[in-house]
């Protein structure tokens, strides 16, 4: 007979034991490995209902969502096949914590993957949320090259919301023109302006009116309305349920409105983090932006509703964007008896800056900033001229990336590969005038980039100006690689050093990784220098970071680990190289 002492060792180490087992099949579970493997090519495809090349992954765009769990590693094995071209893919809102050299970001941290190249990106979806990712070479987003992801909370964890299903919505906008066409426009004499967009598109569909284009001597049958491909997306609803909306845009020049008819939203999530749920009618949303929003279907279901989506920042010279809020069982292609909604007025900027104010952390859920900063640096965002091109520029420097990546040349100490003067870390704030064309727009083109002390903590203000058109200022989403920022605060006209500071919002500031810089005004953001790498900061209209309108990031370098051969074999990095 067993003495109870013994028993009650054994069965101590029985549940030890089955314990155990049950970590190991937990880690297993909330850690799993995601392969994908991408082939990017060109084919032709109508998704505004104008058949043109596009970039396609695996013959789709947008390109397949990647779905994950908070904690899951993501491979994604891509073949460049577009033959003529380079790429590279960058994983919008992903960290990249230890994986600095998977940014994807050509000439930042790694060089161009070449044609009939493989490589492979690797790296751990370290939050839940709603990010996005996209071609970062080039202008190759505006050819089609992006997608989503998604990234969901561990088993037992549960969102601070509720909803009965989860749809994923992608906005862009939709241009005829090649990017090659664009691209060589933006940097002729005389400046050729990428235009406004021929379409709006709502998860990769919508409708061009062919007409345009017959009037304009197109071959037949490039136009066709009657194309499946470009028939609007149809979001099937049943009545009574609440639904999650992530939606996320990826335009390369326009912001929007996204409205659906008739139905309140609330927002609940921005750039991965959770807001304090507050009910709007329509929102607007930025290059680079991801939201998730709420909504019920508890209006008459005896019919379908429009979701629209309208140009606002700019004067709109695009068709709106539609879609069908479909009520089941009605069926998902019928018209809704109504006009689709035009959207706020374009210019109405009081009600956009109201909206950005508007985003608070989340309670039960608020990351508190430092109170003070260790840094600031002001970036006056201004357009400019360079031995006569057409260039943006931040403090009068346009940002020209090297031939060897940052990443590589810092950490291979290649002192030659980059200009190491420190670019400034203002501009002349007494006698500036950012409501009037600068006296002299000429600007100087740079690689000088910002050397950050690792785990500081450094506020960026982004100041807006006038361009070089009379009476104008132009919108900017801005977005930093490698992190999340808190949102201090919005103002309007110029930023004062001495005072402006007191405006923050250091209590519940929202955490973005994405956020706009309105006309004539100011933009304050806050973020900890605790990411060892190099990072992108710029604008996420396309053509603007492509004139120049960006910064880099250096922080923690020595701590990067050993960089993987296959993001080398450019610039002085030539020869290093091995697939």
């Amino acid at each position: 007979m067993i003495e109870p002492v013994e028993s009650k060792g054994y069965f101590v180490r029985l549940l030890t034991l089955f314990h155990l087992i049950c970590l190991i099949n937990f880690s297993s579970v909330e850690a799993r490995t995601r392969h994908h493997k991408w082939e990017v090519k060109y084919e032709y495809k109508s998704p505004d209902c104008y058949k043109k090349l596009i970039i396609t992954i695996n013959g789709r765009s947008p390109g397949p969502t990647i779905f994950a769990q908070q904690g899951d590693t993501v491979v994604v094995e891509l073949r460049n096949s577009l033959w003529t071209e380079n790429v590279a893919v960058h994983w919008h809102g992903i960290r990249q914590l230890g994986t600095p050299w998977s940014d994807g970001t050509e000439g930042v941290t790694q060089c161009p993957i070449l044609p009939g190249e493989t490589f492979i990106y690797k790296f751990v979806v370290d939050r839940a949320g709603t990010y996005l990712y996209h071609g970062h070479y080039g202008m190759q987003r505006a050819a089609g090259l992006y997608g989503s992801i998604i990234v969901s909370l561990p088993e037992g964890v549960s969102e601070p919301f509720s909803y009965d299903y989860d749809h994923n919505i992608i906005l862009n906008d939709w241009y005829h023109a090649s990017t090659n066409e664009q691209a060589a426009g933006l940097s002729a004499i005389p400046f050729v302006f990428v235009g406004e967009p021929q379409s709006l598109l709502i998860n990769g569909r919508g409708k061009y009116n062919c007409s345009l284009s017959t009037a304009s001597g197109f071959a037949a049958g490039v136009c066709n309305t009657t194309n499946p491909e470009c028939s609007p997306y149809s979001l099937t609803v049943v009545p009574g349920k609440t639904y999650r909306l992530r939606i996320g845009s990826l335009t390369s020049l326009s912001a929007l409105s996204f409205e659906i008819e008739g139905h309140d939203m609330t927002v609940v999530e921005a750039d991965g983090n959770y807001v304090e749920p507050f009910a709007i009618r329509n929102l607007y949303i930025y290059s680079g932006e991801t939201y998730s929003v709420l909504v019920k279907a508890d209006q008459d279901s005896s019919r379908n509703y429009w979701a629209t989506i309208n140009v606002v920042a700019r004067k709109p010279a695009t068709p709106t964007g539609l879609a069908i809020f479909n009520y089941y069982p009605n069926h998902p292609q019928k018209q809704p008896p109504t006009v689709p909604t035009t959207g706020p007025l374009w210019n109405d900027t009081t009600s956009r800056l109201a909206q950005s104010l508007a985003f608070k952390a989340r309670q039960g859920f608020i990351n508190t900033p430092p109170v003070t900063s260790d840094r600031v640096i002001v970036l006056l965002n201004t357009q400019n001229k360079i031995d006569g091109h057409f260039k943006w520029s931040l403090n009068n420097l346009s940002l020209t990336l090297p031939q060897t990546p940052y990443l590589i040349a810092l950490r291979e100490n290649l002192t030659d590969a980059f200009v190491q003067d420190p670019p400034p870390d203002g501009y002349d704030f007494a006698n500036y005038d950012i409501h009037s064309v600068a006296k002299n727009v000429n600007a100087t083109s740079s690689n000088r980039i910002y050397r950050l002390r690792f785990n500081s903590t450094v506020d960026v203000i982004l100041q807006n100006a006038n361009s070089m058109t009379v009476n104008n200022s132009e919108t900017h989403p801005w977005h930093l690689h490698g992190h999340d920022f808190w949102v201090l605060g919005y103002g309007t006209g110029k930023y004062n050093l001495s005072c402006d500071w007191r405006k923050y919002n250091v209590v519940n500031p929202i955490m973005k990784n994405t956020a706009p810089l309105h006309p004539y005004g100011w933009t304050a953001l806050r973020f900890r220098a605790d990411n060892p790498g190099v990072w992108a900061f710029h604008c996420h209209v396309e053509s603007h970071f492509y004139m120049g309108m960006g910064v880099v990031f250096e922080e923690g370098i020595e701590k990067v680990g050993e960089l993987p051969s296959s993001i080398k074999g450019c610039g002085e990095s030539e020869g290093h190289h091995r697939p």
